[in-house]
């Protein structure tokens, strides 16, 4: 009889020891979750502000805006055919 009661002492230590375990595994699981969920987020914002500057860029380096600032900001201009020198070797 007292083997009986050492026995089912041990299973029931047992089954509470592994409900803490599954309690704590499904709790990191959350935690877990909540952090993927978060960074997902993050990554979402991140690739929005890529494309947004990827779109800024190809605006920047249009032809059409090159030419206009060299024109107006650095007084660039084409050079008439009379200015052009060939160098050969």
């Amino acid at each position: 009889m007292k083997l009986r009661h050492l026995v089912v002492a041990l299973l029931l230590a047992a089954n509470v020891i592994t409900a803490i375990g599954v309690v704590h595994a499904r709790h990191d699981y959350r935690q877990l979750y909540i952090q993927l969920t978060r960074l997902e987020r993050a990554r979402d914002e991140l690739n929005v502000d890529f494309g947004r500057l990827q779109l800024e860029q190809a605006t920047w380096a249009m032809s059409n805006r090159v030419d206009q600032v060299a024109r107006e900001r650095l007084g660039m201009r084409f050079p008439e055919t009379a200015e052009i020198v060939v160098v050969r070797p």
